[in-house]
């Protein structure tokens, strides 16, 4: 192998031209005839029995040459990746260059790496800081849900009225004959919350246990199309009125659901909590404004596939979200009348923002030294062994120390920044509480929650497990180029 070139392009790529010579491509015919022998006819020999020579004779010495380019090829790309020491981030764009002949080939590999990273503005930023607010409303809605969840139904003999559960036996006739999907026994339903066709629940209001009544209902026009629009009749028998039974706000109340025996030391306990929720929910903004302006501040000529390749994480992680909920991917596609194209290129701009963060994260560590000793890896394990009550080696079986030193390395990048910043009051339409965003850190917490995701910083691209992982070898075909997968 002979890297006869190695050129520095646009978007942090390099182009390789490696020539690989005739004894190398000699050696990798003889690998190609071994692996294709058996696939081969030949007139008096038993397949894979026929001599190389003898094939070469019937069909040409040609006939092993794509298959040696595709075994020579990835073999001498890799020498020449480690000859010139690139950091590679994605896979080649790989062409043939010349004639293949029997004394060897040349070959032009576009190579993705690693880009150089500028460092801007880092220190001594300001970024906009919501202040933790909780009001006595805020509270009683606190309460007013812990409530619901401690409410219980009990039977009431009288007339159903919005916001009791009515069980109901229920048959749907279209022209005097059922229909599917219109029939239940025994159902609760909660009247007054719209999840019945419009119209059935308002019906159902005034009956009482015992009742039978012909419920008349026109189906939505955009409903099943069997229904759309039609008149059927639903013969409903009611069993049994049911009606929350709220408990009182009292102290009895605190210490039902909770360690508390006031309901004043509840409503306490209850604003803490929210101020600490909206004080973390502030900070982590706060920090996604600053890691934003870092991530902005950089000068770095970002390569496609690294773009292309947290795109392509990033849908991952929405298939993997949708499917969680229930939701097979091909059928949301449809739903929503999109194609994964469409997905994958929606998710190119948040892609290179990440992107650009990932490299600020990663320049910040190298500017700043920042190093983490063996010993603040073993505290990490012990810390989240005893977070999560899992043994420790556990922990160290499926988290390798080097994800660990890359999570708390990020962790003090971002804590650095956070700690030179300056906070500034929010602009009025800002000063109201918001959802925050995802935290610039993918935030630290985060990441021990679920240990597996892989940290917002590499020093180089890495799989979504947190793990290095190696470009993949190029293969020559028959068009003799290969473009990313």
């Amino acid at each position: 192998m002979n890297v006869k070139n190695c050129e520095n392009q646009e978007k942090s790529t390099v182009a390789l031209t490696v020539e690989v010579s005739g004894a190398e491509f000699e050696a990798a015919i003889v690998k190609a005839y071994q692996k294709m022998r058996k696939k081969i006819n030949v007139p008096g020999f038993r397949p894979g029995k026929a001599p190389q020579k003898i094939i070469e004779g019937m069909y040409g010495a040609e006939v092993f040459y794509e298959e040696a380019v595709n075994i020579a090829m990835p073999d001498a790309y890799e020498a020449a990746v480690a000859e010139k020491k690139l950091e590679v981030v994605g896979y080649p764009q790989v062409e043939l260059e010349g004639e293949l002949t029997k004394d060897g080939f040349t070959f032009k590999a576009i190579v993705p790496v690693y880009p150089e990273v500028k460092l801007g503005e880092y220190k001594g930023l300001k970024a906009p800081k919501t202040p933790a607010k909780v009001s006595a409303a805020d509270v009683d809605d606190r309460l007013k849900e812990m409530a619901e969840r401690n409410t219980r139904l009990v039977s009431a003999d009288r007339e159903a009225k919005n916001g009791d559960v009515a069980v109901i036996d229920f048959e749907g006739f279209l022209d005097g004959t059922p229909f599917d999907g219109g029939k239940g026994e025994n159902h609760n339903l909660e009247l007054g919350t719209g999840s019945f066709v419009p119209g059935f629940e308002e019906q159902v209001v005034g009956m009482k246990a015992g009742d039978e009544k012909d419920v008349n209902i026109t189906f939505p026009a955009d409903y099943t199309p069997e229904l759309a629009g039609k008149d059927v009749v639903f013969k409903v028998k009611l069993h049994e009125v049911k009606e929350k039974d709220v408990p009182a706000m009292d102290d009895e109340f605190a210490k039902d659901v909770s360690e508390f025996d006031t309901l004043k030391e509840l409503k306490a306990d209850i604003k803490k909590k929210i101020t600490e929720e909206r004080e973390n929910a502030a900070q982590q903004t706060f920090e996604d404004n600053l890691m934003q302006q870092v991530a902005e501040n950089i000068i770095a000529d970002v390569p496609d596939a690294m773009v292309d390749a947290q795109a392509r994480r990033f849908l991952d992680n929405f298939k993997n979200q949708i499917q969680q909920q229930g939701i097979p991917y091909d059928q949301y596609l449809k739903m929503t009348g999109m194609d994964e194209s469409k997905l994958l290129e929606d998710a190119k701009e948040p892609a290179l923002r990440q992107v650009r963060l990932d490299l600020a994260l990663a320049a910040i560590i190298k500017e700043e030294k920042i190093e983490i000793s063996d010993e603040d890896v073993e505290n990490e394990y012990k810390t989240m062994a005893e977070k999560y009550s899992i043994e420790l080696e556990n922990v160290k079986k499926y988290l390798p120390a080097e994800q660990i030193k890359d999570q708390l390395s990020t962790r003090k990048a971002i804590d650095l920044v956070t700690e030179s910043a300056t906070a500034t009051a929010p602009k009025a339409e800002d000063d109201e509480e918001k959802p925050a965003k995802k935290s610039a850190k993918k935030s630290a917490e985060d990441d021990e929650e679920k240990p597996a995701k892989k940290t917002a910083a590499k020093k180089t691209a890495k799989a979504e497990d947190g793990e290095e992982k190696p470009a993949k070898k190029p293969a020559a075909k028959k068009t003799a180029k290969k473009t990313e997968e």
